[in-house]
């Protein structure tokens, strides 16, 4: 049996796996449905039983970790984080997913002026940011890099926010692009479920280097 700390690399190196993975859906999903491209929307659609399978076997192979070595302090965090990195992976996944599928379903360009008015690009750009602070924080054990999700992800929340107001203004000149408007609005949404997404694997990425949880700091 291999020790303790060749099986942790081991178990590190399919997690980043499943992160570069989840990013490379992500960046093709906002692709394929700025631009129109079908085939590509297919291609994501079809790594999601990919993702699928990573899940099952870093959560397996990170419950036969704890089973056989019974890690306790680091070790024992490294193991508790990376199932609930791996969780909002795998729900980050299936985010791209439904976007491949509304790309399809909508089976139409988008206007340019819309993709302009609603940020789309500034909140993909902010979206993809964020995964590379997440891939250092993750694979450089970066307190900092991980840090700056968190602002980064007010600015996916300010984007969204203002979504609505603006369709409903722009529904009103351009009727005709109803559809279009109503569909960005869903996708939108699927985008700033990332950047949520996101911020909880930087909390288990501190959680794991500090020994921190964010997430109850506020309430004491």
């Amino acid at each position: 049996m291999i020790n303790i700390e060749e099986q942790r690399v081991a178990l590190s190196d399919i997690g980043e796996e499943m992160l570069n993975l989840c990013q490379s859906q992500v960046q093709h999903a906002f692709e394929a449905f700025t631009i129109f491209d079908t085939d590509l929307a297919e291609e994501v659609i079809l790594k999601e039983n990919r993702i699928n399978a990573l899940d099952l076997k870093i959560e397996r192979d990170t419950d036969n970790f704890i089973a056989l070595y019974n890690p306790v302090a680091t070790d024992l965090r490294f193991a508790l984080a990376l199932l609930k990195i791996n969780y909002n992976l795998e729900r980050i996944g299936d985010q791209a997913y439904d976007i491949a599928n509304h790309t399809i379903d909508l089976n139409q360009k988008l206007a340019p002026e819309l993709i302009e008015k609603l940020q789309f690009k500034t909140m993909f750009k902010t979206l993809d940011s964020m995964f590379k602070d997440i891939v250092s924080a993750y694979t450089d054990e970066n307190l900092k890099a991980a840090r700056k999700v968190f602002k980064k992800d007010k600015v996916i929340n300010e984007i969204n926010n203002n979504t609505f107001n603006i369709v409903a203004e722009e529904v009103v000149k351009n009727p005709e692009l109803i559809r279009q408007y109503l569909m960005a609005l869903v996708v939108m949404k699927k985008f700033e479920k990332i950047g949520d997404l996101l911020k909880n694997i930087s909390e288990s990425i501190i959680y794991y280097i500090d020994a921190k949880v964010l997430k109850h700091k506020g309430k004491k």
